[in-house]
């Protein structure tokens, strides 16, 4: 392979590029895919070359004759992030964002805003609190308050053009590391931007890499834990969908960092997309020659392989996840030794989640001062998080170590809204960071700078990065319930205290859900969680009591009140629920007394009902059926 062969691809790219009119992309990440976005990318098609435009669709492939009439570029990208607000469709360069767009838009987009230049107003995002429209990504606090370094390309290129990711330099760091960098100072390089693991360990990448290559070893392994099970995340598979290229890259470099020659994606099957998008990626590096003998015409060889996962969440810890690509059963061994002495088939390997994978091209084509100009003393860097829940804009960020959790809520959030998904002023209650093996954080967290350590601290952590914000309707209890019943069942039963201490804890939260629970149930709860953490075998049970455990600190009150006053103050928990009908709110329609099943409700045609609670079963139909909003306690 000429040593110029990236320059000359991206020159080609940069030539068809020039002469393209207008961009438009649409997210074709799995969320936009989901509400339809497939079917406005085939609309725009349609009803641009209806309006007499040349659509281009791959430029790389694209010959283009200086004769012809106004070109443009359609194509799908991964996610843009913005999850809440999908389909999204973004036209540059005048960087203009249209939100929940439908194939029935396509038409005003392609006249109105391609060939007259106007904005259409009903499709710009409008912001909750101000009410105000904005045009595009730099006037909408949920952008431009990230730092988006890792998912820079993200929602922007074509995910299955390895031309494009060529053009905006990929692929340079890498043939940089196996034709010019030493292995030991690939390491040296990263050990100096204290990169650690994004997977939730924290692990320092560096010294890891290091001690893999120090090993002597005729084989040598490099896996990328694709495995995100966690409720609510979902960072792993938007950079595995949107920008592949990036984590085949880091993925070479790490190999010539420790002397592999081969590697695994491991990626959950639950995951279509992103495992269909690395396999073209693979197979298209193949056909460059950055993959398999001899890449980058050097004498290193490096092959790489995807390994799907059957969906184990146990599988995310990273000896199970070895065993399941030997072909056993996901269950994970004592360490040490540590994949680092010992890993996947008795060989030295490095697991590095996809995250620090796709940012290692970055620190080895800026440099670790780059890198280091991001974070804080101790966490260096950038962490993508999935902000999710009672949350205004959900979607994918990237923010730099060291903002606040009250940054993130209020000012890229959009602010905590309410169960009907207003936003409402002062009723965020807690954020569960770092999904089942993390904690509840409460209002007097909210200034916390978010690293590992002062995580690690308030009694959470970064995990893999899952945000889950909690307004004052949420019971904490059915929240530590529901991550309970979550580790227990995905427990691979091996070590005795995981696989029968998750049982009793979920068995004891059910006893306070259910008002059967006895006072002193709080002191064994909280003794059987510090004994699983202390002596499960691997990551799952030592970290699935964090969600009591840090409930129990943040709201003993919601515990006392469930077990000693028999009360659930949101009414999550049914059998504590207090079920009545607001009188004012009541017109006496009669309808849920006539749909009662028991009888329990009565009153006369427009007259106030009233629920007797000694019959009533808490069913639910009454709520369902009102159609004024009249009734408390679901």
């Amino acid at each position: 392979m000429e040593t110029d062969l990236l320059d000359k691809i991206a020159n080609k790219y940069q030539k068809t590029n020039d002469n393209v009119h207008k961009h438009i992309v649409v997210c074709a990440g799995t969320g936009c895919i989901s509400n339809g976005s497939l079917e406005v990318f085939d609309a725009l098609k349609e009803e641009a070359e209806i309006s007499g435009y040349n659509i281009i669709i791959d430029l790389y492939k694209h010959d283009h004759n200086e004769n012809e009439q106004d070109s443009i570029n359609l194509s799908g990208s991964g996610c843009q992030g913005f999850c809440g607000q999908g389909p999204l469709v973004t036209i540059f360069p005048d960087n203009i964002l249209y939100v929940m767009v439908k194939p029935e838009d396509a038409a005003a987009i392609i006249n109105k805003t391609i060939i007259n230049h106007e904005i259409i107003e009903e499709l710009l995002y409008v912001n909750p609190t101000t009410k105000q429209k904005h045009k595009g990504q730099k006037e909408i606090p949920f952008y431009y308050k990230q730092s988006r370094t890792v998912l820079k390309n993200c929602g922007v290129i074509d995910p299955g053009s390895i031309e494009e990711y060529i053009y905006l330099k990929g692929y340079y760091a890498a043939r940089q590391a196996v034709n010019e960098l030493s292995d030991t100072t690939i390491c040296d390089e990263i050990s100096k931007s204290y990169i650690r693991g994004r997977g939730g360990g924290g692990f320092p990448t560096g010294l890891k890499w290091d001690l893999t290559r120090k090993e002597v070893s005729d084989k040598k392994y490099v896996i990328c834990n694709g495995d995100e099970g966690d409720p609510g995340a979902f960072m792993d598979r938007s950079l595995m969908e949107g920008d592949p290229h990036a984590v085949i890259e880091g993925m070479i470099i790490c190999a010539k960092a420790i002397g592999a020659d081969e590697g695994y994606v491991y990626v959950r099957m639950e995951y279509p997309l992103a495992v269909s998008r690395m396999r073209q990626a693979i197979k298209d590096a193949e056909a460059m020659g950055f993959l398999g003998d001899n890449i980058f015409d050097s004498d290193f060889s490096f092959k790489l392989h995807i390994k799907e996962g059957a969906g184990a969440f146990v599988c995310g810890e990273e000896t199970a996840l070895m065993a399941s690509i030997e072909g056993g059963r996901g269950m994970p061994w004592p360490k040490p030794p540590f994949p680092a002495q010992k890993g996947l088939w008795g060989q030295p390997t490095v697991i590095n989640n996809v995250e620090t994978l796709a940012t290692i091209p970055l620190i080895i084509r800026k440099g670790a001062d780059w890198f280091l100009q991001f974070g804080t003393e101790k966490s260096k860097g950038t962490k993508i998080f999935a902000l999710t829940g009672h949350i205004a804009n959900t979607g994918l960020i990237e923010v730099p170590f060291g903002m606040t959790l009250r940054e993130i809520i209020f000012d890229i959030g959009g602010g905590v809204t309410n169960n009907k998904g207003e936003v409402v002023r002062n009723s965020f209650k807690a954020i569960q960071i770092g999904g089942p093996s993390g904690g509840c954080l409460t209002k007097d967290d909210l200034d916390i700078e978010i690293d590992y350590d002062n995580l690690t601290e308030a009694g959470a952590m970064v995990g893999s990065g899952g945000l889950v914000v909690l307004n004052d309707e949420s019971c904490m209890i059915s929240v530590s319930k529901f991550f309970m019943e979550f580790t227990q069942n995905e427990s691979c039963g091996k070590c005795v205290p995981c696989r029968e201490g998750t049982k009793q804890m979920l068995a004891m939260l059910n006893e306070i859900t259910e008002g059967t629970a006895e006072p002193e149930i709080i002191g064994k709860l909280e003794s059987l969680a510090k004994v699983v953490k202390l002596s499960s075998l691997c990551g799952l049970g030592k970290t699935a009591p964090n969600p009591i455990l840090s409930t129990l600190n943040n709201f003993r009150s919601e515990y006392d009140a469930h077990i000693i006053q028999k009360y659930c103050a949101t009414s999550s928990c049914t059998t504590l629920a207090s079920i009545e009908i607001i009188a004012e709110d009541c017109v006496g329609c009669t309808i849920c007394a006539r749909e009662c099943p028991v009888d329990a409700i009565t009153g006369s045609k427009k007259e106030v009902h009233i629920i007797d609670p000694t019959i009533c079963i808490k069913c639910g139909i009454c709520d369902e059926v009102c159609n004024f909003d009249a009734i408390k306690g679901f």
